[in-house]
């Protein structure tokens, strides 16, 4: 089976995307509760993180940047 670069780059982005989702999910729902303006920082980098994480599963996934070409 041979597995040429574009395949393998979207395997990549698709497994490391799902990866750093889930755990920075999990960071998230872990630290909901803690108050203070460090904290709500933070927060909100995860969720940042959370987001682009699953914008590259889908653009791994072909769902996004799959747009068709103006003639």
């Amino acid at each position: 089976m041979h597995i040429d670069a574009p395949t393998l780059e979207r395997i990549i982005a698709i497994v490391g995307g799902f990866i750093v989702a889930i755990v920075s999910a999990k960071a998230l729902w872990d630290d909901r509760n803690t108050p203070g303006l460090d904290n709500q920082v933070f927060k909100l980098m995860l969720g940042l993180l959370c987001l682009g994480a699953i914008i590259a599963l889908l653009a791994g996934a072909n769902v996004l940047g799959n747009f068709p070409k103006v003639a």
